[in-house]
């Protein structure tokens, strides 16, 4: 009998700049986001996608000293693979961006594959009260937001974390991307197979309708074969259900509360943990089995979580 295919669920525990404070189950400090990260992977995440918010007012920090509290904790709590964002706040340097993962030397990081428009503005539409003041200017500025990640950026970002060790989570908003990320390995500068994130429904990259996921996906297959491994990002009320249907067509699958705060129409989640669980009941119904984060590491050829320096 053929063996079950092992889906890789990502959880995305705490958002950066593009997840204001608007839900109170939002992880903040250290100690809230090690214990959302903790139930999480007890809850079936082989990998945790991490970022840090200072505890004072909320806005994601690159700093080195607010990461460490909780990736230890994180580390001597469970053997999930550690994802350290790159990706910070478009307000960055690349070199702001990149120190805890220079720092840290993870498994896995996230890289994100081109420049975009990052409209956020929208969910002013749909929020009228935040708890920090930044919060509402954040998002009208982003009305006139370039997220940065030129092909020297990029080089950046790989050829250094190429050299600690660490991997990477491709992420790609677009179809362009998927063509940065070939030009990249065309130079061999990326290792295979690459973990592509495809990214859908944030405004200035593609959008969330099934046809969106269908052309990634032949982009993908005509442009790395059967050489890639696959995850879904659905972005808000998206999640589920494009993790759903890709999950179906082999793929793995993100969720968290970084890339969605709901659970249901109008049901805010009550945490990270609520949302991979619910995505673990239908791959299960799927008849797809979780992989856990050692299976994860020898899918995605990390290096192991004895050789991070943290």
């Amino acid at each position: 009998m053929a063996s079950k295919k092992k889906v890789i669920i990502t959880c995305a525990v705490t958002g950066g700049i593009h997840t204001p404070s608007m839900s109170p189950h939002l992880p903040v400090t250290a100690e809230e986001i090690a214990e959302a990260g903790i139930a999480a992977a007890q809850a079936g995440a082989a990998i945790l996608h991490l970022h840090a918010r200072d505890p004072k007012d909320g806005r994601p920090t690159q700093d080195p000293e607010v990461f460490k509290p909780f990736l230890q904790k994180i580390k001597a709590s469970t053997d999930a693979v550690i994802n350290i964002t790159t990706g910070g706040s478009p307000h960055m340097t690349v070199q702001e961006r990149i120190q805890p993962a220079m720092t840290f030397k993870p498994e896995l990081a996230s890289l994100n594959m081109g420049s975009m428009n990052f409209g956020l503005f929208p969910m002013l539409e749909r929020f009228k009260t935040f708890e920090h003041d930044w919060e509402r200017q954040h998002l009208e500025n982003s009305r006139d937001l370039i997220f940065r990640n030129t092909y020297k950026d990029i080089e950046t970002i790989l050829r250094q974390g190429t050299d600690n060790g660490t991997r990477f989570e491709f992420e790609c908003y677009d179809i362009s991307h998927l063509y940065n990320l070939a030009h990249f390995m065309d130079r061999g500068l990326v290792q295979s197979p690459p973990f592509i994130q495809s990214v859908f429904g944030i405004l200035g990259g593609i959008g969330p309708n099934p046809e969106d996921l269908m052309h990634m996906r032949r982009t993908a297959d005509r442009l790395f074969g059967d050489n890639y491994q696959w995850s879904i990002l659905g972005a808000g009320r998206s999640q589920i259900s494009l993790a759903t249907m890709g999950a179906a067509m082999g793929s793995n699958v993100r969720v968290g509360l970084e890339d969605s705060l709901w659970i249901g129409p109008g049901q805010l989640a009550s945490s990270n943990a609520e949302q991979v669980s619910r995505i673990r009941i239908v791959l299960e119904a799927l008849n797809l089995e979780v992989a856990t984060p050692d299976e994860a590491r020898a899918t995605l050829q990390l290096k192991g979580g004895d050789k991070v320096d943290f």
